[in-house]
């Protein structure tokens, strides 16, 4: 019998394409949707399960106290580790089991895993179940091949990604799970292409910002001061000063789309006056209150400081110029840009395994939003982190999201290529 090399791996995937399929149909048949976090135990309990048969050391770690954490829906994270016969370096693949909710417009069932022409589909098929699975496949047909491994190999399933990550990766990050010695390198399969290696994100700024008025009876507006007609000012300001100011900023990042390469900010909601929801005629009131929450992304040319500076800084000339302008802005969320090293130990060990793969050279590019990374970047300290995965990044959040088939066969050879070279590099 001749020695296991790497094609052995190779072989063991491709003939693992129906397992593969099969498992991502299993996965997107839990209907994880955060929020509220539903399904997060039995689905990392599947996961651990699997990987415990196939001789993983699995741990369930709840991020108790974390955002939304409750009896009712626990964060449970799934971390399951593999050692080999030797001391060496340990590699970890980490996807998020949260997917976000089904919105209009399916044409299929979107918790079914529907397969069709080369494609699985439903929602987190994409975003990341398809990426998840292509991991468990790859670390699984490394392990059969018989190929000597030193160090340790890791997958783990975290919630809440599509929320902050606290009750997940964040969480972890704090109590050690992603930080050297334990971990020296990672890739999270986050839909980015199969081509591609993903090194860092854009940072982002999550804000409220309230405008105030007083109260009157709506036939006599001028008895009170409308909030709403405020924020209509602050929107104007931001239209004449705001966007066209940032469309005038570019980064050096690799950020595709193209048009992510830009400072952007997304109005994600505006509220005021009578509440929503309700099926009879409003009360004649003048709105005394008007809310709107801001998506600031920006870019690492940029500091968090001066992207709230320039948003106050709007504010603070209306309170100045405009009578009766009084406003409150709150933090929600925010997130500093991260960017890993292309030439670092992962980011080029994964974009040479592209090249055997695929016989075409890796695209280097940087994520229009946040992952997982921030964490394992900032809680961490560990830097050498990327994303690498199936999917088109287009179809992440989309109704009849889908995920090739081939894709994630050849996602899964660069992952067992990657994480084989580098348990096996010379360290320096």
């Amino acid at each position: 019998m001749s020695a296991p090399t790497m094609q052995t791996v190779m072989d063991l995937i491709d003939g693992r394409t129906d397992e593969l399929v099969a498992l991502t149909q299993d996965l997107i048949r839990f209907p994880t949707v955060n929020p509220p976090g539903e399904a997060y135990r039995p689905c990392a309990e599947y996961i651990g399960e699997r990987l415990k048969k196939r001789g993983f050391t699995v741990e369930y770690v709840r991020g108790e106290g974390s955002p939304g954490d409750s009896d009712k829906y626990p964060r449970t994270n799934v971390i399951a580790r593999w050692t080999g016969s030797e001391p060496g370096p340990c590699v970890h693949f980490n996807s998020h089991i949260d997917v976000v909710e089904v919105g209009s417009g399916w044409t299929v069932d979107p918790f079914g895993g529907e397969v069709k022409d080369g494609k699985v589909y439903g929602r987190g098929a994409c975003d990341m179940k398809g990426g998840l699975a292509a991991s468990i496949i790859a670390i699984e047909a490394l392990i059969d091949s018989g190929l000597p491994l030193p160090g340790a190999l890791e997958i783990s399933g975290t919630v809440d990604e599509e929320s902050g990550g606290y009750g997940g990766v964040a969480y972890l990050a704090e109590r050690g799970w992603f930080s050297e010695p334990r971990v020296n390198h990672v890739i999270i399969p986050e839909p980015l292409n199969v081509d591609r290696v993903c090194i860092g994100h854009r940072g982002v700024w999550w804000a409220e910002i309230e405008t105030k008025g007083r109260i009157a009876h709506g036939s006599m507006p001028f008895l009170g001061d409308s909030a709403i007609r405020h924020m209509g000012a602050v929107m104007e300001e931001f239209e004449s000063k705001l966007y066209p100011a940032m469309a005038a900023r570019h980064s050096d990042m690799p950020v595709v789309p193209e048009g992510a390469r830009q400072s952007t900010m997304n109005i994600n909601s505006i509220h005021g006056g009578q509440a929503e929801g309700f099926d009879g005629l409003p009360a004649p009131c003048v709105a005394d209150s008007s809310r709107m929450i801001i998506d600031r992304r920006f870019l690492i040319e940029e500091t968090l400081d001066d992207v709230k500076g320039e948003v106050k800084a709007i504010l603070d000339g209306l309170a100045a110029q405009r009578h009766g302008f009084r406003y409150e802005m709150r933090d929600l969320f925010q997130v500093a840009p991260s960017m890993a090293d292309r030439d670092g130990p992962v980011a080029s060990t994964t974009a040479a395994a592209i090249e055997t793969v695929l016989g075409k050279k890796a695209q280097f590019v940087c994520s229009p939003g946040t992952y997982d990374q921030k964490h394992i970047d900032r809680i961490g300290k560990l830097k050498d982190c990327i994303a690498y995965g199936p999917g088109v990044l287009d179809l992440a959040h989309q109704p009849d999201e889908w995920v090739g088939i081939d894709d994630m066969t050849n996602s899964a050879k660069v992952m067992a290529r990657a994480a084989y070279d580098l348990l096996t590099r010379k360290r320096g």
